[in-house]
Order: structure tokens, then sequence, then C-alpha cells
């Protein structure tokens, strides 16, 4: 069974280059809007058994706007798991404030996950947002049909996500760098169970033309 997964159109506060968060939300940017669409028509003829998204505005709009696209409009699940990593005080602050601030909490953010400690700003373990995430895809893939199944979600969390679902350790989590808005990264489920072999990783080569700037701060 195919899974595709997508990160959500850039925002307002992705171009202010401010942390959004699990709490923290901003509009989708007009540019977002015609690279959605591109996206929509990219994956129009996949017969998604049902789409799964964020309950976060920036995620559900994201998700409703592929669905206007496809051959075969299908149901749309909104959950809770599928929301970013939880970045507690940090969320809807300045990145390179934050940056001068937390030095080495932000590399290890990006680069090492394994080190990462969110308790000096009351954020969300990296274990948790993986727990909620993950258990919410294999059971989706385990209640499927045949699939496919498509995911729309956020960038820090899916990243990671995504490559403990291939099997990967904390350490390994980010080393093949963030998604970028609105690309598309596909896995194959021989079974519910990980790990999930990768078919594509952070596409976006269906966006060139429309403006739209991959953008993956996080």
């Amino acid at each position: 069974m195919k899974l595709y997964f997508t990160r959500h159109g850039k925002t307002q506060w992705n171009q202010e280059k401010r942390f959004q968060g699990m709490m923290g939300d901003s509009p989708l940017l007009p540019e977002s809007k015609e690279a959605i669409k591109m996206l929509g028509k990219e994956l129009k003829d996949v017969p998604f058994e049902k789409i799964y998204t964020s309950t976060l505005k920036r995620a559900y709009l994201t998700a409703e706007g592929i669905n206007n696209q496809l051959t075969q409009p299908t149901e749309i699940v909104r959950s809770e798991d599928l929301r970013e990593l939880g970045l507690g005080k940090l969320e809807g602050q300045l990145i390179p404030v934050i940056e001068e601030r937390y030095p080495k909490d932000m590399v290890n953010l990006r680069h090492h996950l394994d080190l990462y400690d969110p308790a000096p700003f009351d954020g969300e373990k990296i274990e948790d947002m993986l727990n909620r995430i993950n258990h919410l895809v294999e059971q989706a893939v385990a209640e499927a049909e045949e699939g496919p199944l498509l995911f729309v979600g956020h960038g820090a969390a899916l990243t990671a996500a995504i490559q403990a679902l291939m099997g990967k350790p904390l350490s390994q989590l980010r080393e093949m760098g963030g998604l970028f808005n609105n690309s598309l990264t596909i896995l194959e489920a021989a079974s519910s169970k990980p790990p999930y072999e990768l078919i594509q990783w952070n596409d976006v080569s269906f966006l060139e033309g429309t403006g739209a700037k991959p953008d993956s701060l996080l």
C-alpha cells in the first residue's frame, strides 16, 4: 500500500521566519493556493481511500485544496495526532532570535534529535510526537482496505515521523533534511507495521513556475 505525505502550504509565519508549532497557526500565503492546486493536479489520478490531515487550519485547508483537484475526491479525516511538534514558549517567536537564545537546542532540533531537549521552553518531546503520529499512520494502514492514503501535516513533525516509519533511529531522523512546503513523499507499506520502504522523498518538481519558493526552515 502506498502512503503519500505532504507538508501544508507556506504561511505568513513561514515567510516571517516564525515558529508555528502545535498551537501557533497563521494564514496560508496567496502563492500557496496555486502551489496546493499544482500538488492536487499532480495527484489527481491517485484513487485515495482517505486523506488524513492535522486539525490546524494551514493543514486542513491544504488537504481540502488537494481534494478539490482529485478525479475521485475522498473523505478527509482531521486528527489532532497529526499536529506539528509542540514548541512551547517558542511558538510565534522569530526563529533568528530563538537561535541566538537557544543555539545548542536549535542545532539539535535540526540535526541531532537524539540530543534534543525541549525542557527549557516547555516543548514536546520528540518521542511523544513520534508516538502520536506513527500510531495514527499504522492504525490508518491497518484499517484501510487497499489504499492509497494521503497524510497532510507539518514540517518538523512529518520529517521525523516519516524517517522513523522507515526504521531509522532518533539520531538519523534529520539526515535527509527538512520537508519543503507542498512537497511529495511516498512510502510503501507491505504491512501495517513499519519499517516502510521509501519510494520518493521531498519532491517539489511539479511546483516549477508557480512562484512558490521551497522552504524547510525546520
